[in-house]
């Protein structure tokens, strides 16, 4: 390995320019203004593949492109297997809004480099994790290191909103993948002393409910009293879904759920984590969650219900005294193995029907959803992760489960038939999804070896068979 990691340290400080420029591009999938902003990364993206060394491509879908590149002779169909292992990389280009812009201490899209970090919309998430993947690969190539497999990268751009067309495109495209596994850098790590392969994510469902009283805003004077505000009818609502002990009471939310085991108990508990650090981390007095489960359970393997967005009557300056005609939010359950998304937005579905009074009139309109994704962490692919994590960083590793949702994660593993392994690079206070979003050059260091060391063990893992075999 010695002259792919000279050729890192030879580069590295470049290719920290090149992902500013990279994330200085605003690829907002959710906002369709940055339609062309989108575009326009999806062929920086490429061109960089390309550069590297890659045969990339770029694929139109209904949405954002999606960029394939393949390390040179790397199969691209079932028929043309090599008999070596093959593995995708998958990456997302596309990044989440930047609003509220007035608490960024700098501009998302001008990134700056302060105290070790770059701070820049989508630097962590997803574009310098996957960004470090591809030096690395590219080390191997121009140095001229044979890799012990073949390697496809899949960037998409619409994760940040729910990966509509990738499924799709997989699904019509399956035979041009013939792999044995997947590696997603789209999580996190405790810490850099605490390298860690996540082998549960949380899934997610979404709903929007709308209620409906009067047919206009009301004088509040004139007709308060006598007719229902569906704003006061909607908060009751909501706040019924919840007890005081964090337990939600949607009858038979909780009935298909895999509880914990005492050893992943044990496993979770290897965290660094101090609460009174978490605690002032966030701004809050005082923490909340599932009675009976530690925090760092609560935000990664146990379900929860959410109310993202609260909308209703006059939000100007000022007052304006009116019973509101309409008030709606936004709600998203998390959900943990064995839950079903489907099921559970059926259940939250009727029982807010059940709930909802005759005074007003409801409408509910589901979103995406994704399913819970669980791997075993004791495979032979799961152990060779492991060990490459401990050649880059020289520390132990840790098993976690993440508290987020990746939902393409579930469609490799029905569409393409294989585990995928997150080996995430971000930290905890990392700033996804929030303003002031960071990605540590050390944890960019750290993806580029660890992109070094990954392909030897994981490949050790899977026996090469012969082409005819494999075909």
């Amino acid at each position: 390995m010695e002259a792919p990691l000279k050729y890192l340290a030879d580069h590295q400080e470049q290719w920290v320019q090149d992902l500013i420029e990279y994330v200085r591009i605003p690829s907002v999938s959710a906002q369709p203004q940055h339609r062309p902003d989108l575009l326009a990364c999806a062929d920086w993206i490429l061109s960089r593949c390309q550069q590297a060394g890659l045969e990339a491509e770029l694929h139109s879908t209904a949405g954002a492109p999606v960029i394939v590149a393949r390390t040179p002779g790397a199969p691209k169909s079932k028929a043309d297997r090599t008999g070596r292992p093959h593995f995708l990389v998958y990456g997302h280009y596309d990044v989440q809004p930047a609003e509220p812009f007035d608490l960024w201490k700098s501009p998302p899209f001008e990134p700056t480099i302060e105290n070790g970090a770059i701070y820049a919309r989508g630097v962590s998430d997803n574009k310098g994790q996957h960004w470090a993947h591809l030096k690395a690969v590219e080390a191997y190539l121009k140095t001229g290191t044979p890799l012990p497999c073949d390697i496809t990268f899949v960037i998409e751009g619409e994760e940040e909103v729910g990966s509509q067309n990738l499924g799709p495109f997989l699904e019509q495209h399956k035979d041009d993948f013939p792999v044995d596994g997947v590696v997603v850098s789209d999580s996190g790590i405790p810490s850099l002393d605490h390298p860690a392969l996540t082998y549960a994510l949380r899934g997610i469902a979404a709903l929007e409910i709308t209620l409906t009283g009067p047919n206009r805003d009301l004088h509040s004077g004139i007709y308060g009293g006598s007719v229902e505000n569906p704003a006061m009818a909607l908060c009751s609502m909501l706040a019924s879904l919840r007890d005081s002990n964090g337990h939600i009471t949607i009858p038979g939310f909780y009935d298909d759920l895999v509880e914990l085991t005492e050893s992943e108990r044990a496993e979770l508990a290897k965290q660094p984590f101090d609460q009174q650090d978490y605690r002032k981390f966030m701004g809050v007095q005082e923490l909340f969650g599932e009675s009976g489960y530690t925090p760092i359970e609560q935000k990664s393997a146990r379900p929860t219900l959410e109310i993202n967005g609260l909308t209703s009557g006059y939000q100007g300056v000022g007052s304006k005294t009116i019973v509101p005609s309409k008030a709606s939010a936004k709600l998203t359950m998390r959900l943990v193995p064995n839950q079903d998304p489907r099921r559970i937005t059926r259940l939250v579905i009727d029982h807010l029907k059940s709930i909802c009074p005759k005074s007003v009139t409801m409408e509910l309109e589901t979103g995406h959803c994704g399913a819970p994704y669980l791997v075993a962490p004791t495979s032979a692919a799961a152990k060779a992760t492991i060990e490459a994590m401990r050649e880059a960083t020289g520390k132990d590793p840790i098993l976690l489960r993440e508290g987020g949702s990746i939902p393409i994660v579930t469609e490799f593993q029905k569409i393409l038939g294989v585990d995928t392994w997150l080996l995430g690079m971000a930290l905890p206070d990392d700033n996804a999804h929030s303003p002031n979003e960071k990605f540590s050059l050390d944890c960019f260091e750290y993806g580029l070896k660890l992109g070094i060391a990954l392909w030897p063990k994981l490949s050790a893992a899977f026996p090469q068979t012969t082409p005819a075999a494999s075909a």
